[in-house]
């Protein structure tokens, strides 16, 4: 994406990158619209008391005050009573100093991000399987050159347009791709086979898959042997999973199954990429094992235009959850836990390695507690819509009421910035300088291309203004290119080593791929070509057993509630619910039924439906479609108010990666009042 335009005036024009050929989503296009947005934050807003109106004042005012009650609530409850939630749209720069900032300027261990709600079980799964989370271990144009793609709980026509060109290529190429969807969406309409699963089966569906290619002799016996090790106790749980077993748990027939196994298993070259629909489950981390048991299997990894893939869900996905925004991390992919990884960091940042505190709670343990006597009293919210965003989303919007003390860094006024008691305007994508990594681990750059409003900071120096009213014994630079600096030498020697890596390099070489060590190191397109990430080299197999979804239909709520994305708008909509051409496209909630299944609760299209969880109720229009399972429906996540999907969701969580089950959960249905 470039930017182009005099006197104030910014248009978005294409670049022929890489990744995305010079293609753009709608959202791409329009991006430009919220520079100049008239909701846009212009100045501190602070209120003098729980009751009284947010209201402009000074930055020096509203920074004081953040400081001062920060410090009052850690001298009556301690360190970790003040807490960080970050976003996995921040640059890598701001997420690594967002993780300092916690650790070192208010020492506490209280600090997650969204992105917990995103990639974190494929993160986990891989690390565990791998020995390295690294979205895609292979550029994105080898999928352009694969034989066969099994997409697991991905609507990426709609929710990755850009990356669609390779899709379409592959086919171009008489390559095959299988979607496994609740839904037959916009991806599906492309692909050779659609699996049209019950929510919450997935693991099912693996084992399935993996005992055919057992049975009909698929399997890689030598690359088992020579880069695996776990594979006799896998090989037996997996000939329970019988055809006909898998048809009645997942609802797709047995020739269907039978039909995806042989694409797989005979092909030459294949990939199994995930998404968040067996990801964002209870049970997340071991569904994407049982699919990475069937590429393991298969021999269809660390090969060649091979390899099981995670498709990121946020702009900088993967490097926000490199460089210590998650509770229990440090930069670099380093552990907080680890005496090793501790002293290197603690070297690093020039403070004492016992002063680090060791790891928090998860985002959702953290905003469960939020408020209470042994909780965090006070939150730092940077590039987060909780109110919107977080399951369960009505309790997490009473424990933020239930806080001391509530800070929101944000573009625009927020439903989560309402409730808070500063607010600071941020500078956007366009004002600053800085990098992202991409899911295929190509750390790019990101130019400034206009600055910022006067009266806007942006998170750097925000970040660095606390710490210096803090008292943090660490610099804390508010400029970007020191900040990436500090950056590599933290990731040096780490997962995620960004030591040879230069603002140049990026530029001159249209992104580095990590590991990068030093500067005269080429990069590392392709993962696992000699060895995998563990400590012995191999790859490792996982046993994992159908359990399910925590929450199943019952008599009181007889239907699955799965939720997702829309191709007009993006995550909590803060800022694409204010672009008029998106909302045009999607300007409310909608609810999608199975026109069989609305025939029997009286309901028409564009009837408002009322949808009721155990966790609470949510209003939107019907829209009927044959495209949906008659079990299931849908709705999407980005609004607010009455169609809020997230008051419906079960905050179940995985227990590795600690995901909450946003994909399933039990729902009844009514035909509700006009919405």
């Amino acid at each position: 994406m470039k930017l182009h335009g005099t006197d104030g005036d910014l248009t978005v024009a294409s670049r022929n990158f890489p990744t995305n050929l010079g293609g753009l989503c709608q959202k791409g296009w329009t991006a430009a619209e919220l520079l100049q947005s008239p909701d846009r934050l212009l100045t501190p807003l602070m209120r003098m008391s729980k009751e009284a109106e947010l209201r402009p004042v000074s930055w020096e005012q509203a920074l004081d005050r953040i400081a001062q009650e920060i410090q009052a609530v850690q001298q009556q409850f301690g360190p970790d009573a003040v807490g960080v939630f970050g976003g996995g749209g921040l640059t890598n720069e701001k997420a690594y100093l967002l993780g300092k900032f916690a650790r070192v300027a208010l020492r506490s261990s209280q600090i997650d991000y969204n992105g917990r709600f995103c990639m974190s079980s494929a993160a986990a799964a891989s690390i565990k399987a791998l020995g390295v989370d690294r979205g895609l271990p292979f550029p994105l144009t080898d999928i352009r050159k694969t034989d066969v793609i099994l997409l697991i709980g991905s609507n990426a026509a709609e929710t990755m347009p850009p990356i669609m060109q390779h899709f379409e290529a592959q086919a171009k190429n008489g390559g095959s791709l299988i979607v496994v969807d609740p839904r037959a969406t916009k991806t599906c309409e492309g692909a050779t086979l659609h699996l049209q699963i019950t929510p919450g089966t997935d693991a099912a569906l693996a084992n399935g898959l993996l005992h055919v290619a057992i049975k009909e002799g698929y399997i890689d016996s030598a690359f088992i042997a020579e880069r695996t090790s776990g594979f006799e106790k896998v090989r037996h749980l997996a000939l329970s999973y019988w055809p006909d077993r898998v048809e009645r748990i997942t609802g797709i027939p047995e020739k269907q199954l039978m039909q995806a196994a042989k694409l797989l298993g005979t092909a030459k070259t294949a990939m199994i990429l995930t998404a968040r629909g067996p990801e964002q489950q209870s049970n997340g981390v071991e569904n994407v094992l049982a699919f990475i048991n069937v590429a393991l299997a298969l021999g269809k990894v660390g090969k060649p235009y091979c390899g099981y893939g995670c498709l990121t869900g946020q702009g900088n996905g993967q490097g926000g959850r490199e460089h210590g925004q998650k509770a229990d991390q440090l930069p670099g992919y380093r552990k907080l836990d680890n005496p090793e990884h501790r002293a290197h960091i603690a070297k690093v940042w020039g403070v004492d390695e016992k002063d680090l505190p060791m790891p928090g709670c998860s985002a959702y343990e953290m905003l469960d507690r939020l408020g209470t006597n042994d909780g965090v009293r006070a939150l730092l919210v940077f590039g987060s819509n909780l109110t919107v965003s977080a399951p369960r989303a009505g309790h997490v919007q009473a424990r933020l009421d239930a806080l001391d003390f509530l800070v929101v860094t944000d573009f625009f006024l927020s439903e989560t910035a309402e409730r808070a008691d500063v607010v600071l305007p941020s500078a956007q994508w366009a004002e600053e300088e800085g990098t992202m990594t991409n899911l295929e681990g190509r750390v790019l750059y990101r130019g400034r291309a206009t600055d910022p409003p006067e009266s806007v900071r942006t998170d750097l120096e925000i970040i660095s203004s606390l710490a210096e009213r803090l008292g943090a014994k660490s610099r804390f630079s508010c400029v970007p290119r020191e900040v990436f600096t500090e950056l590599r030498a933290a990731t040096a020697g780490g997962v995620a080593d960004y030591a040879g890596i230069t603002y140049e390099r990026i530029k001159n070489e249209e992104g580095v791929f990590w590991p990068c060590p030093s500067e005269d190191h080429p990069g590392t397109p392709r993962m696992f070509q000699e060895r995998f990430g563990t400590p012995d080299g191999r790859a490792r197999f996982h046993r994992v057993e159908f359990r399910g979804a925590a929450e199943q239909p019952d008599q009181e709520y007889p239907l699955y509630l799965t939720t997702g994305r829309v191709m007009a708008q993006y995550q909590s909509g803060t800022q694409t619910r204010r672009v008029a051409k998106l909302l045009e496209m999607a300007p409310r909630a909608f609810v999608q039924i199975h026109p069989s299944m609305a025939r029997m609760y009286g309901i028409e299209e564009g009837d408002a439906v009322q949808l009721t969880t155990r966790r609470g109720k949510a209003t939107a229009a019907a829209q009927l479609t044959n495209t949906i399972r008659m079990d299931t429906v849908f709705m999407p996540f980005h609004f607010a108010g009455q169609g809020r999907a997230n008051l419906l969701t079960n905050p179940a969580l995985d227990p590795t990666s600690k995901m909450p089950e946003f994909k399933v959960c039990a729902v009844r249905i009514k035909k509700g009042m006009e919405c």
